[in-house]
């Protein structure tokens, strides 16, 4: 017998994110286990101009290394970046492209309909869809090409492989659609300065978050993801906060061998301001979670209408989580992140 997890609706059908006239489909409020939201009225004319916000934002994890790849456009500003850390050095390859407008960046309107690229002088990313025809299993394609770095990595997706969809409305102007997708199994390559890394099958991960929606100007937030492998099972963790306060919808939710269960609780997350780097606590209705962190990607920006203060720290989890069967399951040392962001965009 499952047991419920959430108050929240659960979309079953394609419902459009947003009325013809540009403001919130109330239909569309709910969570998904596929992308059945279509997004495409999100950056079309000019109804919320300054305040829509699309991105893909892939993580990819590996025992060696820790790739960030990012295709964004805000509006006023496209952002892009090519992160990558080598887990064992300590070096960091950190580069980002922005460019005025959104000419630098192409996203498709909806998950899954197109591929998302960026071209700038230093920077190329694509990202695309394929299916088992096309690379033996489906999945998504991560490429990125920048002076010293090199990414070729395929995010596969099992069979029968959910995620994590929600709609959060702060009104009907304001409101995201975000797609959290953990512990798709990763294989590929990463090449740093001509030498080749080949990710490890079974224990490199890649995870998207997908954004599509018209933020407020000033924002905090908290966001947790980890996959990996425990007692036989792949599990991945998506752990929100903050942002979704008051709205009546949380992102929060845990994949079990590509099972969603989706938690409807605000998550209570403890961790100093003063020392990112002391273990984080993590709690809710269905799960009790400790976040040691490994180290802290730091990042500060003040560019007049655009800034951010972010912590993303990086290490593992451990604690209990249960599923939509009431089983409680173990986590012991699943690496991921949690972080803390705010940002004024």
């Amino acid at each position: 017998m499952r047991t419920q997890t959430t108050h929240e609706r659960e979309l079953t059908a394609p419902v459009e994110l947003c009325l013809p006239n540009g403001r919130l489909n109330p239909a569309a409020v709910g969570w998904a286990r596929h992308p059945l939201v279509t997004t495409d009225g999100i950056g079309r004319g000019s109804f919320g101009w300054g305040r829509n916000k699309r991105w893909e934002y892939w993580a990819v994890t590996t025992p060696t290394h820790i790739v960030g790849i990012t295709v964004s456009s805000l509006d006023y500003a496209s952002l892009h970046q090519l992160w990558v850390k080598d887990r064992r050095s300590g070096e960091e390859i950190d580069l980002v492209a922005i460019s005025p407008l959104s000419g630098s960046a192409t996203l498709p309107g909806t998950l899954g309909t197109g591929s998302a690229r960026t071209r700038t002088k230093a920077l190329s990313i694509d990202i695309d869809e394929l299916g088992e025809a096309d690379a033996g299993s489906p999945g998504t394609r991560l490429r990125a090409v920048s002076p010293r770095v090199t990414i070729d990595v395929l995010a596969e997706r099992p069979a029968g492989h959910e995620a994590m969809g929600v709609v959060v409305p702060w009104s009907d102007r304001l409101f995201q659609y975000t797609v959290k997708d953990v512990a798709r199994p990763a294989g590929g390559t990463i090449t740093i300065d001509g030498v080749s890394h080949r990710l490890p099958r079974a224990r490199s991960w890649a995870v998207l978050d997908h954004g599509r929606g018209r933020w407020p100007y000033s924002m905090t937030w908290n966001w947790g993801a980890a996959s990996g492998i425990v007692d036989g099972r792949t599990l991945g963790l998506q752990l929100g906060g903050r942002w979704t306060a008051g709205t009546g919808s949380t992102e929060n939710a845990l994949s079990v061998d590509g099972r969603i269960t989706k938690y409807g609780d605000e998550l209570d997350w403890e961790y100093s301001q003063g020392d990112f780097l002391a273990p984080w606590r993590i709690r809710g209705e269905h799960l009790d979670l400790v976040f040691t962190p490994e180290f802290d990607r730091s990042a500060q920006t003040n560019m007049l209408v655009i800034g951010s203060e972010t912590h993303q720290c990086f290490g593992t989890y451990s604690g209990t989580a249960t599923d939509e069967d009431g089983t409680t399951l173990r986590i012991d040392g699943l690496f991921g992140w949690a972080e803390h962001v705010h940002n004024r965009w």
